[in-house]
C-alpha cells in the first residue's frame, strides 16, 4: 500500500515539513506532485521525479531528485519549485487570516510529464500551508488618514512592532506581515497608495503619513516602543530607508532590493522637498517572451547630477540590514546598496548579497518568480532570480531578517505550527 505522508499536515508557510512515500517497490521510479489553487482559480504545480530506495521509501530530505521541477537534494523543493500553469502569474496569498493554502501532493507510477483525469495516482495527501499562527488577529485599520492590516501575535503582549511595505504595484499586501506576526512581532501592513480611499497612483511619498502610520502603531496598549521596525522592498524599501532617515522612531530598517535616491516621485516631508531621478522609459527593453526588462530606465545614480536626490542616509540614527539578489533585473540593488553604505556610519549598516537572486525576495515557500504581470504597467515586468539560488537565497535571508528585528527590537514570542 504506497502512502505519501507531510509532516506536520498543518504549518505555517515559512516553515520546513517533512515529505515522505512508503510503499514503492524498491528503486521504483516515480512522479512527485503537489498542487495548489490560488485565489484567483490559477493553479500552481510542481512535478518532480524520483526514484525509490531499496525499502521502497522516496524522502526530498535525504533522496536527490532526478529531474521535473528541480533536480538534487532539497527537503522543501516540491513546495518551493511550484510553477504557475499561466504564465506570468505571481503565487501572493490575498486572504492571509481565513484560510490557508491547501497543497495536494500526488504519487504516479513512472515519469509522468504530465496528468490528466484518468490518471490514478498511487497514493495523496493534502497539507496545509498558513499565513498566521493560531490566535493572530488581523484589524483592520482605518485610522485619521492611515490604511493597512494590523496582525496581533496572542497573548497581553507588548510585542516589537514593525511595519510592512511592499512596493510599486500599490494596494495591500499582508501574507509577509502574517507570518512576521507568528513569530511574536506586532505588523502593521502599510498600503500607501492604489487602495481603499488612498490616491490611485502614486505621485509624491508624503513622509508624513507614514510618519503617522508610526505613530499609530506606537501607540497602541500592545506594541512596545520606543523604537519600531520597518520592512520594505522595492519601492517600499526606498520609503523604509526615507523613514530611517527622517523618523526618530524607526530604529531597524529592512531594505530589500531598494534603492537610495528618489525615482520617479518625489519625496516631500514638512518644508523638505527631495526631487527624483526621472525614469527614462524610453530605455526599456521587451524580452524573448514579450516582457519588459526596466534595468535600463534607471539613469546612474553616481552622476553628479542626481546628488540632490539621493536620500540622506548619513543621518540614520538606527540600524539598516540590506538584503540584495544580484541577479535583480529591475534595478541595480547592489550599487544602491553600496552607495547608501559609503554614506552611512559604517556600525550602522550590513549588506546581505545574494548571487543568482532576483528582484522579489519573499519569506520562503513563496516560489520564484522572475517574470509578473503587475497593477499599472501595460506588459509583464522582468524580476530575474534563478529558481535553486533565489531559493537559498529567500531561507537565509528570512531567518536573518527576524533576527535583526529581534536584536533591535527586542525579543519576540514565535509560534510553533
Amino acid at each position: 500500500m504506497v502512502e505519501v505522508t507531510v509532516t506536520p499536515q498543518s504549518s505555517l508557510a515559512d516553515r520546513p515539513v517533512q515529505v515522505q512515500v512508503r510503499g514503492l517497490s524498491p528503486s521504483q521510479l516515480i512522479t512527485l506532485r503537489a498542487s495548489l489553487t490560488d485565489e484567483q482559480g490559477q493553479c500552481f504545480q510542481s512535478r518532480t521525479f524520483f526514484r525509490a530506495d531499496a525499502g521502497g521509501e522516496v524522502d526530498p530530505s535525504r533522496h536527490p531528485a532526478l529531474g521535473g521541477s528541480y533536480s538534487g537534494v532539497w527537503p522543501m523543493g516540491v513546495f518551493w519549485f511550484l510553477q504557475p500553469d499561466t504564465l506570468f502569474r505571481r503565487l501572493v496569498k490575498r486572504d492571509v487570516a481565513g484560510s490557508p493554502y491547501l497543497v495536494r501532493l500526488e504519487v504516479f507510477d513512472g515519469v509522468r510529464l504530465v496528468t490528466g483525469p484518468q490518471d490514478q495516482p498511487l497514493a495523496s495527501c493534502e497539507a496545509e500551508r498558513w499565513y498566521v499562527g493560531p490566535g493572530v488577529q488581523r484589524v483592520p485599520i482605518r485610522e485619521g488618514r492611515v490604511r493597512g492590516a494590523l496582525f496581533l501575535p496572542p497573548g497581553p503582549g507588548p510585542f516589537p512592532g514593525v511595519i510592512d511595505l511592499f512596493g510599486g504595484a500599490g494596494g495591500l499586501i499582508e501574507f509577509r506581515a502574517g507570518l512576521l506576526a507568528s513569530r511574536g512581532f506586532a505588523v502593521l501592513a502599510l498600503a500607501f497608495f492604489a487602495y481603499d480611499d488612498l490616491p490611485r497612483t502614486l505621485a509624491q511619498l508624503d513622509l508624513e503619513y507614514f510618519e503617522e502610520a508610526a505613530e499609530l502603531l506606537l501607540r497602541h496598549p500592545k506594541v512596545r516602543g520606543p523604537g519600531l521596525g520597518v520592512v520594505g522592498v522595492s519601492k517600499g524599501a526606498e520609503v523604509a530607508l526615507a523613514m530611517a532617515t527622517f523618523l526618530p522612531q524607526v530604529v531597524a530598517t529592512v531594505w530589500i532590493n531598494g534603492t537610495a535616491f528618489l525615482h520617479g516621485n518625489p519625496l516631500v516631508y514638512k518644508d523638505l522637498r527631495i526631487p527624483p531621478i526621472p525614469y527614462y522609459t524610453e530605455r526599456v527593453l521587451f524580452t524573448e517572451v514579450g516582457a519588459m526588462d526596466n534595468s535600463a530606465i534607471f539613469a546612474d545614480p553616481r552622476d553628479p547630477a542626481y546628488s540632490s536626490s539621493a536620500i540622506p542616509v548619513e543621518k540614520i540614527r538606527g540600524k539598516v540590514l540590506f538584503v540584495v539578489g544580484e541577479n535583480d533585473r529591475s534595478f541595480n540593488s547592489k550599487l544602491f546598496a553600496e552607495l547608501a553604505m559609503a554614506r552611512m556610519p559604517p556600525e550602522s549598516g550590513r549588506v546581505l548579497s545574494y548571487p543568482g537572486a532576483g528582484h522579489l525576495i519573499e519569506p520562503p515557500g513563496s516560489p520564484l518568480c522572475s517574470i509578473s504581470s503587475i497593477r499599472g504597467t501595460p506588459r509583464p515586468v522582468v524580476w530575474g532570480g534563478e529558481a535553486q539560488a533565489h531559493a537559498k537565497a529567500q531561507d537565509h535571508s528570512w531567518q536573518e531578517i527576524v533576527k535583526f528585528l529581534e536584536v533591535h527590537l527586542g525579543p519576540a514570542a514565535s509560534m510553533k505550527l
